[in-house]
């Protein structure tokens, strides 16, 4: 029997993680190995943890904090998917604002349980527009200094780094991207895959199956600044128990998220790093995801319902360079005309607004 392999994919907010995870459970299911996912997030109520549930493979949530912070509830979980369905591939989601995985994830896997795990090389995924941004390359919003610290760091401890959304760039940008990356961070494999129309993901996940984790030096962080990047990104989560009569659950998502989308935007430049949302009916097993990726982006829907309903659980989930309690009233206040619109009741289930409290690993190990 082979030792299972553990695959971290990371990358900063919005970059497309969920999706490439249920991409690369779906090309190693059929291998036929089993899978197993780990969804993270600094508190409950997940958009993400919805959408894995919800694709048959077995699943497990670390909340209150990043896989460095809660080191012994991310082996916890290993454990428990073992129990349930004994992986030959874990997949592991680590939060879209954390870095130094490397040194506090990676290395005391290696060190404390490399007979249990085999380690893939760390993916950091991309978003192309963003990424051009950051790099200089095209004009248009970033965010403040110390944020885009924690997005330099994750770059620069990825063994793989994976420009999604190529399907976004003309051929020319594209290449001028990649090769600008490969210039910023030598040590790093730039690879460039489409996730929505399946393009170059085999070559990737082909890597991630047989391909080890590189042995560089522990890159060095400032974890004051790397505190106070994360401490500027308001975080909103909230969920509602939605009933009416039956209504078209799609056009409510994409709706509420427009709504959301220019309350935020006219009121100030928020800096929106990720917002998403899923529709769960109460019968059946359907769901709807939308989604919008920073603040001049557009809401897109990943998944529809195939007909109405008169019952669900709603999910909301926002990041942004804000305060996260005008963040969550802007949430609750377009909730309740969404609600007003399509003739619904809500009842809060979860509700949570908060900045990340500074990072605090369980190990550092130092190579």
């Amino acid at each position: 029997m082979l030792t299972p392999r553990y695959i971290m994919i990371g990358g900063f907010l919005g970059a497309g993680k969920t999706t490439s995870m249920l991409k690369a459970a779906e090309y190693f299911s059929s291998q036929g190995l089993r899978v197993g996912l780990i969804s993270n997030d600094q508190s409950q109520g997940l958009v993400d943890t919805n959408l894995l549930s919800s694709s048959g493979f077995a699943t497990q949530e670390i909340s209150g904090g990043c896989f460095c912070c809660r080191f012994p509830s991310l082996l916890q979980a290993s454990e428990k998917l073992e129990q349930e369905a004994r992986p030959d591939v874990y997949l592991a989601e680590p939060v879209g604002s954390c870095t130094d995985l490397v040194a506090t994830v990676v290395y005391p896997l290696e060190q404390m349980y490399g007979a249990r795990y085999r380690i893939a090389p760390l993916s950091v995924l991309v978003d192309p527009i963003r990424a051009q941004r950051f790099l200089g390359l095209l004009e248009g919003k970033t965010f403040s200094p110390k944020v885009n610290y924690i997005y330099d760091k994750q770059l620069q401890e990825a063994d793989l780094i994976v420009v999604n959304k190529k399907e976004l760039l003309d051929p020319s940008s594209l290449e001028r991207l990649t090769g600008a990356l490969a210039q910023r961070y030598p040590n790093s494999e730039v690879l460039t895959v489409s996730v929505r129309n399946s393009e170059g993901l085999s070559q990737w996940f082909s890597k991630l199956e047989t391909s080890q984790s590189n042995r560089r030096p522990t890159m060095e962080v400032d974890y004051q600044v790397y505190a106070e990047g994360e401490a500027m990104l308001g975080w909103v989560n909230m969920s509602w128990s939605i009933s009416g009569s039956e209504f078209d659950g799609n056009r409510l998502l994409v709706e509420l998220l427009e709504s959301i989308h220019r309350r935020l935007v006219g009121a100030e430049k928020f800096g929106i790093a990720h917002l998403k949302a899923t529709l769960v009916p109460d019968q059946g097993n359907d769901l709807a995801v939308a989604n919008l990726v920073r603040e001049d982006g557009q809401v897109e829907q990943a998944y529809w319902l195939v007909e109405g309903l008169a019952s669900g659980e709603l999910t909301v989930n926002l990041r942004a360079e804000s305060d996260p309690q005008v963040l969550g009233k802007a949430v609750e206040e377009c909730l309740q005309k969404a609600c007003q619109q399509f003739r619904l009741s809500a009842v809060e289930i979860h509700s949570s607004a908060f900045r990340p409290l500074p990072p605090q690993p369980t190990h550092r190990l130092v190579r």
